[in-house]
Formats: C-alpha cells, structure tokens, sequence
C-alpha cells in the first residue's frame, strides 16, 4: 500500500492536483471548492512532501518516480482517466505519469522540467535559498507573512500578488517548504534532467505560466517542444510561479476548460 496522503472532495470525474517542490496538497486549498463542482478532486501529497513519506531510500525520487508512487495511489483508489493538474514539479510529475497511464487532460501551471539540458543554475539556487530560509529562520518568517507588506517581501518570488495571500495560507508555504524531508533528494533528482517525451500523450494538454513568474524564467525554463503537438500556450496575468492563490478563478476556468476540450473531443 502507498503511504501517499490525500484528499478527496467534490463531485464528477476525477481530477488530480499535484504540487510543487518544497510544497503540498495545500497548495490548492485555493481552488479546491471551486473545483470540487465540476471534478471528484484528489489533492496529493508526492512522497517526501506534505504528510507523505519519502520514497524509499533505495529509489531514487526523481519526476518519473514520483509519478509511479501517484499511480500507485490511483490504483488503490480505482481512479482510472482521470484529468491531471500540476503545478512546478508537479506538472512535471503529471507529464510523466500520462506517458505511463490513460489520462483525460492535462493543465501545467508554470511545470518544470522544460529547459535546456540540466536546471539551470538560478533556480537551483533561488530553490535552495527558499528551503535554508524556511528552516532556519521560518519563525521569523511566519512572523513577516503576518502583514501585507512582509508577505511581499517574503513570498515575492513565487507570487505574484503575495499581499492578496492570507496570512493562513502564507505561513503554510513557509511551513510546508521548512520542514518537508524529501526536498534535498527530489531536488537533486531534477537538476540533471528535464522532461524528455518518451510515449505518446494523446490527452488534451495546456501549459500556462504567470505573467510574474520569477522563478521559471521565459529565456531558460519555457521550452515547449517536448510537449504534445497541440498544447495550447496560455499566460496567466498577474499570477506568479504558484498561482493557484493569485487568481484562483483564472486557475479553475485554465483547468475547466482544459477538461471541456477532452469531452469535446470525445464526442467527437
């Protein structure tokens, strides 16, 4: 049995949330009800993130794998087809799993894995200076995220409008990215690869990046030709690297309509 964490909500056909590294299911938490009335949503936590164990020592958490472990989950949750949405890592993860599984649509909000080559540097170390200020200073920090102006200060590289954040959801980011156990692995796991397309998506597919995203830059980490022929290219104005909180509305119509083009394209 896996020991991934989730949550289930909402009613239709099953959509699957995966986060971002250095976060977890919460991340969604913005979005979640909206959802839940067009999709059965299941919010995962990847293995090492959240409430879920690392993946064993002897496996290597790379994107790949953590998608097996999510298969692993659906399986024991009969979730077959289901549409996919993943933000940074996580659309990494969602890419990964529908080459290995049937799956309805996909919706990457800013995913990772499409530059050139290895990571380039500056988001190994915008990511690394994230993870030491979280958990060396993350009192400190909760603090700061209390008021308008220290969530700015605070979350403004991975948000776009970090004043408009509650400080709830503020201190959960700083939290989830201080004290996860699988970031170090699954971070060097990344470093050294990108998404290569080894099996046919057939799946509708949208890739959107924030309008202020600042940690994937467009000259270095927006290449989209490993992606299916026919994803659509979206931006996300105004939103940053993680915008399911910066405009949760334009997330859930990303996502919906993501959805209304695999019915329509199952009706034929």
């Amino acid at each position: 049995m896996t020991s991934l964490a989730y949550t289930r909500s909402g009613t239709g056909a099953p959509l699957v949330l995966l986060h971002g590294i250095g976060a977890s299911r919460r991340a969604w938490d913005p979005v979640v009800s909206a959802l839940g009335e067009h999709f059965t949503v299941i919010a995962v936590d990847l293995p090492g993130f959240g409430d879920s164990d690392p993946l064993p020592a002897h496996v290597e958490p790379t994107p790949a794998a953590l998608a097996a472990a999510t298969a692993e989950l659906l399986g024991e949750l009969d979730v077959t087809n289901p549409h996919l949405s993943g933000n940074s890592l996580g659309g990494w993860v969602a890419l990964e799993l529908a080459a290995t599984r049937p799956a309805a649509s996909l919706t990457l909000l800013s995913p990772a894995g499409l530059w050139r080559g290895d990571a380039p540097l500056y988001d190994g170390v915008s990511l690394r200076a994230s993870r030491w200020l979280s958990r060396h200073a993350g009192a400190i920090l909760s603090r700061l995220v209390s008021n308008r102006l220290g969530r700015a200060l605070v979350l403004g590289q991975t948000h776009g409008r970090p004043m408009r954040l509650t400080a709830e959801y503020a201190r959960t980011v700083v939290h989830d990215m201080g004290s996860c156990p699988g970031f170090e692995e699954v971070l060097s796991a990344t470093l050294n690869r990108r998404f290569l397309a080894t099996a046919p998506i057939s799946a509708p597919v949208t890739v959107a990046f924030g309008s202020r995203d600042r940690l994937l830059l467009r000259h270095q980490s927006r290449h989209v030709d490993q992606l299916p022929p026919g994803t659509r290219v979206e931006a996300l104005p105004g939103c940053g690297h993680q915008p399911m909180a910066d405009d949760p509305d334009a997330v859930t119509a990303a996502i919906t309509r993501t959805a209304r083009r695999a019915v329509m394209r199952q009706r034929g």
